[in-house]
């Protein structure tokens, strides 16, 4: 019965992909740019986005969950309208090659993905949006993991994923919203998804215009954004002019290994988040959240985490800059064992066609790194013991045209300050190299 419920389930979307692929896409939809808020219509077949206020920005609902960024912040999707429904679709895939050094170093050929349809409408004095978030890293990263020296967090095999990423899973998001208006300036929300993104942290990475162009996850992905696939979410949220307060209620565990299907839990762990919007190009946001038991190998560990961010975006002639600082806390509630990770990264497009970007991350590591991918012995106590620094410099450029997509040839290059207490499992210098192919919607 359950491999009948997931079969049907993804039949619903691939027709619900279908149905948007069967509108017309049309170069130019000025003439439907009432149906969406904030739109201003197009230039050419790049989106031109008006939010002249936070309450504009979050209607729109860009990115997943309830998430915000800068008011001026850039996106591109393809968008059609049907009687009073507006449908769109959002996305990018990278096919990547991976090549690092060190002992610790490995090499794959592996694809990042994600897509987001999406369908919205008018209903009474607010707006209803339908979104489904889904990614095929399940089949485009072979044995649940890619390499990435120092990464830590979920497993594979029953073993603890250490220098490796884990796959996203197929339904990254399954939500309706519901904004209501209580006054031109004034607005309540209701966000429900049996899978999908509490009131937690800034943009995850996949979605935050600062990471664009860049295909790995940041080191402290699990001490600043991982909650953005979550099981059984509820979240209230209220805006006034500047300023969103949000509560959320959600399963804590984070996703199993098993990446097609849902998972699915009691409501045990709950966040809040205050975003403040102060001008066109500023978002700051803090949040601090209870996440019962999120670690599968610590059944018995809850944790507190805290976040806080300042994006930063600015429109320039033929390009956008866009950059984040962030600051992601846990600590155990069983022992008290604190670990901190914080983040800069930045991306600037020029001349139309053009990316570069940086990331520079200071993150504590546990001890599993010492263990590897080798069984926990017992009465393993995991804990935050050293600090390590990574470095990203990259460059991408668009080429060719094909119609409604951008492809892109990029790549970047990492590498890492290592403690002395990590040097004779990894080396004193590793690197790594990453060529990739882009597609995303335009």
């Amino acid at each position: 019965m359950r491999g009948l419920r997931k079969k049907t389930t993804v039949v619903r979307i691939i027709i619900l992909l279908l149905a948007l692929a069967g509108g017309e896409v049309r170069p130019s939809i000025a003439q439907d740019a009432c149906q969406m808020p904030g739109m201003s219509g197009m230039h050419g077949q790049q989106m031109s986005k008006e939010s002249h206020s936070l309450i504009e920005l979050l209607e729109q609902h860009a990115t997943s969950g309830t998430d915000a960024e800068p008011n001026s912040t850039p996106f591109e999707m393809l968008m059609t309208t049907k009687n009073s429904w507006t449908f769109m679709f959002h996305g990018e895939a990278f096919l990547n090659d991976i090549q690092q050094s060190g002992p610790r170093g490995g090499d794959k050929l592996f694809s990042t993905n994600w897509f987001m349809p999406m369908a919205q409408r008018k209903l009474g004095n607010g707006t209803l949006t339908l979104r489904t978030m889904l990614s095929f890293e399940p089949a485009t990263i072979s044995q649940r993991r890619y390499p990435e020296l120092f990464q830590q967090g979920e497993t594979a095999f029953g073993l603890p994923i250490v220098d490796g990423q884990h796959p996203h899973n197929f339904f990254m998001e399954l939500a309706a919203l519901y904004d209501y208006k209580l006054s031109e300036n004034t607005m309540l929300s209701f966000y429900g998804a049996p899978m999908g993104d509490p009131a937690m942290g800034p943009a995850a990475y996949p979605h935050r215009a600062s990471a664009s162009e860049d295909p790995i996850a940041p080191l402290g992905h699990h001490l600043q954004d991982s909650t953005h696939i979550a099981d059984d979410v509820i979240t209230v949220g209220f805006t006034h002019r500047m300023v969103r307060l949000e509560a959320s209620g959600f399963h804590g565990r984070e996703p199993d290994e098993h990446r097609w299907d849902i998972d699915s839990g009691r409501i045990d762990s709950w966040s809040t988040r205050m975003t403040v919007n102060p001008g066109q190009n500023w978002s700051f946001q803090y949040s601090i959240g209870q996440l019962h038991s999120p670690e599968a190998l610590a059944p018995n560990e809850d944790l507190r985490r805290m976040t806080a961010s300042l994006m930063y975006n600015r429109p320039i002639r033929n390009g956008n800059w866009a950059s984040i600082v962030l600051w992601g806390r846990n600590q155990s509630l069983a022992d008290g064992n604190v670990g901190n990770g914080y983040l800069f990264e930045s991306t600037l497009q020029f001349l139309g066609k053009n990316h570069t970007w940086t990331r520079i991350e200071n993150v504590d590591r546990t001890n599993e790194l010492l263990l590897g991918e080798n069984p926990l012995p017992p009465g393993f106590i995991e804990r935050y013991f050293t600090r390590v620094q990574a470095y990203t410099a990259g460059y991408d450029r668009d080429v060719g045209f094909i119609p409604h997509l951008s492809p892109a040839i990029g790549g970047q290059l990492m590498w890492y300050g290592v403690p002395d207490v990590l040097r004779p499992v990894y080396g004193s210098r590793p690197i790594g190299a990453l060529v990739f192919l882009r597609v995303s919607p335009h």
